[in-house]
């Protein structure tokens, strides 16, 4: 985990949200460590900060009525819980799957620079909409019930090169398949035998039949 130091030090996201950014809304944001396991916010809880999670992962989770874990979002150098901007609490855990470093806005001054500020709320709406394809693109991927279809199916609509370098554990992707980490070492090798996809340690990506003729 940084130490203080490291925290001061820390370099803000290059990202689009950021860049258009105001200044007021900088100012007011602090960098926060979380533990594993620990509790950025919990169901129920009146939303007093929107986090982007900077290192580390965190997810946002329900459970079941018969208790299940339900994983609803996974945030690693991503905005957690976007829509609790408009929401008197929140509707999920957000727990810190691995030792976490986030930046923490203060709702109301998150709320009050996108109603001042043109060019943030411009491209907060854009990054909204990217996270409707993205969620969109997932919900085709769980109705998919071949295992090798879904991961084929998020090279496609997640990885434009076609080449995915793993962030994350292979069982963490698994969960975000919606797979077991048996079903997936499973559909991967056979993917691989079939020459469709090279797998190398956390580097997969689709083989290029057409240049390997």
């Amino acid at each position: 985990m940084p130490t203080t130091t490291e925290l001061l030090r820390s370099e803000w996201p290059d990202r689009p949200e950021f860049h258009a950014m105001p200044s007021a809304l900088h100012s007011a944001a602090a960098w926060k460590t979380f533990g594993k396991e620990a509790l950025l916010f919990a169901i129920g809880d009146q939303p007093r900060c929107i986090y982007f999670v900077a290192q580390g992962e965190a997810r946002l989770r329900r459970y079941s009525p018969e208790g299940t874990e339900m994983v609803m979002q996974r945030a690693r150098n991503a905005f957690l819980a976007e829509a609790s901007l408009e929401s008197p609490a929140y509707h999920c855990d957000g727990v810190a799957t691995e030792p976490v470093l986030a930046l923490a806005f203060p709702m109301e001054t998150f709320r009050i620079a996108l109603a001042e500020c043109p060019g943030f709320r411009a491209s907060w709406v854009s990054h909204l909409l990217h996270e409707v394809r993205r969620a969109r693109a997932q919900v085709e991927r769980q109705g998919l019930r071949n295992a090798g279809a879904r991961i084929l199916h998020y090279l496609e609509t997640e990885c434009p090169s076609g080449q995915l370098r793993l962030n994350q554990t292979r069982k963490a992707w698994a969960a975000d398949l919606g797979l077991t980490h048996e079903a997936m070492y499973r559909a991967l090798g056979q993917l691989s035998r079939q020459g469709i996809l090279r797998v190398d340690g956390q580097l997969i990506e689709k083989v290029n039949r057409k240049a390997t003729t």
